[in-house]
């Protein structure tokens, strides 16, 4: 240990970049042999789903060079997405209601070279067409389902994603030839803002041995296609796994959402999820903002396997306590939830506007009783608030992004529970905003997990789709 901070030193010890449009733990159809034509149920709880066929290769056979189409339907709507083989050309279809459309993007829906898979993802609103290389995955074309401006925008109609019985009817079918067809919950291009599964009080929640985190499962597109995951991580070997898939309902309005964002903590015989609404959030609505939300499954619910909709309810974090000393607040995000003997701690994320944003943090004897402790409103770029203690003392550690205030900038802050500077982190500073979630081993020293902003799935995603995970082991100092 060293330094003001009472922390270490650390180095990169691996990055690492699961990438899976059908996650392997929720798989509903794998079939090796579906023939010309197939249809299976494949209802899901929230619209994160996804399915993908193996294309034959040109000529191999009879009929191989005939169209491909892979769709989910659910009603009187059908998602389609098409690869014709005679023009190159990858393409979404869909019937919504009475309202038919074809999205074709000129730019990037011709792959260069004969794919050797097509991927269909429903990711909150957005429905996406991806082809593969044998390499990577490219997404070809995407549209939006979900909001009014669809119908102006090529004429996709709109369809409620969101609605539990809409999900619940949903189909997989395909039409073509093609060698396999597998079909479940979409998984992730990237994973982001990862956080320790821990008690309570802190400690890290280790039932099996292996550390647990949650993370932001990236989609392709902005935050609105991303949800909430669970993985566990080897701190030997650093092989992450993952475990589970969490989703949520709203308090205020209907529908299943992949809100993330996400704090999972054990207090007791209960589970606490603190997560962020970022599931439908619009950075060009005028009104756009970004709540905290808080869950209370019964203790015995499996939260580390399966896939789980969750009902919510507000976590009212004190931003009345912002704006009394003077600091406007339009959203908070990136809770992070301890308990100091009888009272809590939580640490959390206030935006002035988007996107300038500044942590804060709140403690109150119970979680809907918080007032506002501290706040940090010089820095402007600063996320990922996470409450550690450090040799006996609890520190609140902090992402300084680039667009921070000079000496605020690219580094990983460490603060005292009134959010003044004790030192930096010595530690690598990956792109983007990456979160310090740092775990004590005990002999085996320190560990590091954080994220870069290394994108995936070629340029139609745009910004979103980041998240490459990095791992950091610390390091005597010399």
């Amino acid at each position: 240990m060293g330094g003001a901070t009472g922390l270490p030193r650390f180095e990169v010890a691996a990055r690492l970049r699961p990438v899976d449009l059908v996650s392997p733990g929720s798989v509903l159809v794998d079939d090796a042999a579906p023939g010309p034509a197939s249809a299976h149920p494949t209802p899901h709880p929230a619209p994160y789903a996804a399915a993908e066929v193996e294309l034959p290769a040109a000529g191999t056979a009879p009929g191989r060079d005939a169209p491909v189409r892979l769709a989910l339907a659910s009603g009187d709507d059908e998602l389609g997405a098409l690869w014709d083989p005679a023009t190159g050309e990858v393409s979404l279809e869909l019937r919504v209601g009475s309202t038919t459309s074809r999205h074709l993007s000129r730019r990037h829906g011709r792959p260069e070279q004969r794919p050797v898979r097509l991927g269909l993802t429903l990711t909150g609103v957005h429905l996406a067409v991806h082809t593969h290389d044998g390499r990577a995955w490219t997404t070809r074309a995407r549209v939006d389902l979900g909001a009014e401006r669809a119908a102006d925008r090529g004429g996709a109609g709109r369809v409620d994603t969101r609605d539990e019985r809409w999900l619940a009817a949903l189909v997989t079918t395909h039409c073509g030839p093609v060698a396999r067809v597998r079909a479940g919950g979409f998984g992730q291009l990237g994973l982001r803002d990862l956080r320790l599964v821990g008690h309570a009080d802190g400690s890290a929640y280790r039932p099996g041995g292996d550390l647990l985190l949650t993370a932001t499962s990236a989609g392709p597109g902005f935050f609105d296609t991303a949800h909430t995951s669970v993985w566990s991580l080897d701190p030997v070997t650093l092989a992450l796994a993952h475990r589970s898939d969490l989703f949520f309902r709203r308090p205020d309005r209907p529908g299943a959402f992949g809100d993330h964002a996400t704090h999972l903590v054990r207090d007791g015989e209960r589970w606490l999820v603190a997560t962020s609404t970022w599931g439908d959030f619009d950075r060009r609505r005028d009104d756009a903002s970004v709540a905290v939300t808080l869950a209370r499954p019964d203790g015995d619910v499996d939260l580390l396997s399966g896939r789980h909709l969750l009902d919510t309810e507000p976590l009212a974090l004190p931003v009345d306590g912002l704006r009394a000393a003077g600091v406007r607040s339009v959203g908070v995000w990136n809770p992070h939830l301890v308990r100091d003997g009888d009272d809590w701690l939580v640490g959390f994320v206030s935006a002035r506007r988007f996107f300038d944003f500044h942590p804060a943090l709140a403690t109150g004897p119970a979680l809907d009783a918080l007032t506002l402790r501290a706040v940090s409103a010089r820095r402007r770029a600063t996320e990922g608030t996470t409450l550690l203690r450090v040799d006996g003392a609890w520190r609140v550690l902090v992402s300084d992004g680039r667009d921070g205030r000079r000496g605020q900038r690219q580094q990983h802050a460490v603060l005292d529970l009134d959010l003044a500077e004790v030192g930096v982190l010595d530690a690598p500073y990956p792109t983007n905003i990456p979160w310090p979630t740092l775990v004590d081993l005990g002999e085996e020293g320190w560990l590091m997990v954080a994220f870069d902003g290394t994108p995936y799935a070629g340029p139609l995603p745009g910004y979103g789709t980041h998240g490459r995970v990095v791992v950091a082991r610390s390091v005597a100092r010399t």
